[in-house]
């Protein structure tokens, strides 16, 4: 597997870079974990804009969403080539509604569904692409999803938003990569299921045994640098900031 980084930016794009959205790569398959504010364009750098063969989304806040809507528009208004096939989406219950709403003037009720093939994403296994996943419900004010995924024996972990969770545990077990968001500092922010701090991603890492730990979804408000120390303090294993463009092969 290969990863890629489109956007890291929590809760809002910042200077560098925009909001949540991951490429994840394999057998020439193309799966993007969410699409949050900004993420459609960097998208277009690491490829094509009808590349993609399927999209999760973690859940449906803006931030990890709201660029669904342009991407509507450059699926439903394609001139040359015709109108693009329904692409598989999965997300929480309600996602097609919640981006109708959000783009609050499709041509019908049912326009989004003409170009979007909507999965609801529920606790379970099953395959999207090459790829063998698992979801699990996290801790997040609404419903909300990490996601494990395998392929060729190897396993990435990705947390969506949550705060501290057994499920995140089990789905980061002996993962080879976990993608951890990180949005707190230790000390300052103490809001229960909500958001991980850098400290308590380190921990989650060390109690699941994964291999290594790439914090993400850090705001434009928050140190990084003080989340990366605070996580290598709990945690013995390799620890690095999600960057813009940064690739990994799992």
């Amino acid at each position: 597997m290969k990863l890629t980084v489109v956007g890291c930016s929590g809760s809002f794009p910042s200077a560098e870079s925009a909001c949540s959205s991951y490429l994840v790569e394999a057998d020439g398959f193309l799966l993007l974990l969410d699409m949050g504010n900004g993420a459609l364009g960097e998208l277009q750098r690491h490829c094509g804009l009808y590349d993609l063969d399927a999209i999760f989304l973690s859940h449906l806040h803006a931030d990890h969403c709201i660029d669904m809507c342009a991407y509507f528009v450059a699926r439903y208004y394609r001139h040359e080539g015709g109108r693009c096939a329904p692409l598989p989406v999965y997300g929480p219950e309600g996602t097609e509604h919640r981006l109708t709403t959000a783009y609050a003037d499709t041509p019908t009720a049912s326009s989004m569904s003409e170009v979007f093939d909507f999965h609801t994403v529920k606790p379970s296994t099953f395959e999207i692409g090459p790829f063998l996943v698992h979801t699990e419900r996290v801790a997040h004010p609404v419903e909300a999803y990490g996601i494990r995924i395998e392929h060729g024996g190897k396993t990435l972990t990705y947390s969506g938003d949550t705060g501290v969770s057994p499920a995140l545990d089990s789905l980061a077990r002996d993962a080879d990569l976990f993608l951890c968001e990180a949005a707190f500092t230790h000390g300052k922010e103490n809001i229960p299921d909500l958001h991980l701090n850098g400290r308590e991603a380190g921990e989650t890492a060390a109690r699941a045994g994964a291999r290594r730990l790439i914090l993400t979804h850090i705001p434009p408000w928050t140190d990084p640098q003080i989340n990366l120390t605070d996580a290598r303090a709990v945690y013995g294993g390799p620890v690095g900031l999600a960057a813009p463009g940064a690739t990994y092969v799992i």
